[in-house]
């Protein structure tokens, strides 16, 4: 091994990623993801972290998960003071804390005995999250003093297991265990042994705080049974004591109306988010599937025609959002000043795009009832009147041909238009969260656009080809446009958003799946 030279400031950050739930990470986590040269990762820090991180940084993923072994704890530690030797800022992400039952402590020796700079981000750990979500109460005044953090797996190298659980039964407070679940049987044995009644409260919590959370519930004398004909298992945490008989009837997160359904969402990965993030609120389980991807692309001469004309525009439409983020890109680059646009009107397409326009402190003056082309052209040329009026229309490469016309021939308008992006098919068959999709398959699809449904659609009976056993899900459109080309591609529509806006769609999928579980 290369010994360090005093020179390089190469640097390793052994961080706690959390219970899983990425809004549950510290902001210290958050702001060293952000800037990491590289990022070696396990199998419990989930993979949205990484989304945080700078495109050019390595990621580098040495957990176990099914079909792919783990990397010996030797090769982990060796990879962190490689890339350290190098100068680079390294992230070892962790499940939960790096120092509760996550061999934190050895990563650390190992890093001073190579003289590697290092620092500790402590993470809220399994034990506390489960317990929270759960609604258990780890500590009570009338009826636990004491919270015991054990594992029921450790070092496989030894040769007997250590921890003597009948000592444990005497605490009178909450024992927490951290992978016990292959040693249930023996951990509840040995328990009863050591004095405590079978009728002490048990809770077993399987993906604390992410949507597919589960949890069940017993007794010590039950617990065993009952794990073994349920379908929970590892990662899980298992509480122990009365304290799980206080958790309130019904759990604060699991009574949220989508909690428990896995809802795949098509936009492209650039504007997914928004959408995402209001099922997740909801508690879904959101697959995202960007069957769409975005990126600029526009002519540098006309952008800088119509830029150098730019405030003789009474009128300027947009139509996504895409448009607006790229359009304001430009503008700012073009002249560094927002009063550039002169005294000029703003029309939106929709809310969504409404927003992305306020970010820059400007006003939306029109907004159709509707959101979709032909009502912003209707509002403009009945309600407005556009007759010898100068339009700019930002659009993308899937011109909006319809609306152009409409304004130039209905409302007899001067309109030019400004191409900004183009819209491209995106081919998943490597994508994770497609292959999740074929095994386990999704209660909903929700599709955003007519593109969003040409790309699904060919790719439905090859990379999408769901497995046996996988759920069929139902397909929802955002409004009549989408709907119109599921129907030319033989998807049955199994609900419509009642007004195009994603805050409506997301209301009408939880009303659509929960009308389909009461009839089950």
């Amino acid at each position: 091994m290369t010994m360090p030279n005093n020179d390089i400031v190469g640097k390793v950050y052994l961080v706690g990623a959390g219970p899983g739930d990425p809004g549950l990470i510290t902001v210290r986590a958050r702001q060293l993801i952000e800037t990491a040269d590289v990022i070696v990762y396990d199998y419990l820090a989930n993979p949205d972290l990484l989304d945080w991180a700078k495109p050019e940084s390595e990621k580098i993923f040495v957990g176990k998960s099914p079909g792919r072994h783990s990397k010996p704890q030797e090769e982990i530690e060796a990879l962190l003071i490689e890339h350290a030797v190098q100068g680079k800022q390294v992230i070892r992400l962790k499940g939960g804390d790096p120092f509760i039952f996550g061999r934190g402590g050895e990563e650390m020796d190992r890093l001073l005995n190579h003289r590697i700079a290092y620092e500790i981000v402590p993470g809220v750990t399994a034990a506390l999250a489960a317990a929270a979500y759960a609604g258990i109460p780890l500590s009570h005044r009338e009826h636990s003093s004491s919270i015991t953090f054990l594992t029921g797996h450790e070092n496989p190298e030894k040769q007997t297991l250590s921890i003597d659980f009948a000592k444990f039964a005497q605490t009178d407070g909450t024992l927490c265990l951290y992978m016990g679940i292959g040693q249930l049987p023996r951990i509840v044995s040995e328990l009863q042994q050591g004095g405590l009644h079978e009728d002490t409260p048990v809770a077993i919590v399987q993906w604390a705080t992410l949507a597919r959370q589960r949890s069940l519930f017993g007794t010590l004398g039950n617990i065993v049974a009952s794990l073994e004909t349920s379908d929970i298992g590892a990662p899980a945490i298992i509480t122990i004591g009365q304290v799980v008989a206080q958790r309130p009837p019904d759990n604060w997160f699991q009574k949220r109306p989508l909690f428990g359904k896995r809802i795949v969402v098509t936009r492209s990965r650039e504007q997914a988010g928004e959408l995402s993030s209001l099922l997740e609120k909801q508690g879904a389980e959101v697959l995202e599937l960007p069957f769409i991807h975005v990126e600029p692309d526009y002519n540098p001469n006309t952008v800088t025609e119509v830029f150098a004309e730019i405030a003789v525009y009474e009128w300027i439409l947009f139509t996504s959002a895409n448009g607006v983020r790229i359009f304001f890109d430009l503008l700012y680059k073009a002249f560094g000043d927002i009063r550039c646009l002169g005294p000029m009107r703003i029309a939106a397409v929709g809310q969504a795009t409404a927003r992305e326009i306020r970010k820059h402190n400007l006003k939306v003056d029109l907004i159709p009832k509707k959101a979709n082309a032909d009502a912003l052209a209707d509002t403009l040329i009945k309600e407005e009147g556009v007759e010898s009026i100068k339009i700019l229309v930002v659009t993308g490469n899937r011109n909006r041909e319809d609306l152009v016309n409409r304004l130039e021939e209905e409302g007899r308008a001067i309109v030019d238009t400004l191409p900004l992006y183009k819209t491209t098919q995106t081919d998943l068959s490597q994508d994770p969260a497609a292959e999740q999709f074929r095994k386990e398959g999704a209660h909903a699809v929700l599709f955003t656009s007519a593109s969003t449904v040409q790309s699904y659609a060919a790719q439905q009976s090859s990379t999408l080809a769901l497995q046996e056993g996988a759920i069929s899900p139902a397909y929802g459109s955002i409004g009549p446009l989408t709907s119109k080309s599921m129907q030319a591609k033989d998807l049955p529509i199994a609900f419509e958003a009642p007004q195009a806006n994603l805050e409506h769609f997301v209301v009408e999928t939880i009303s659509h799946l929960k009308a389909s579980t009461a009839k089950k």
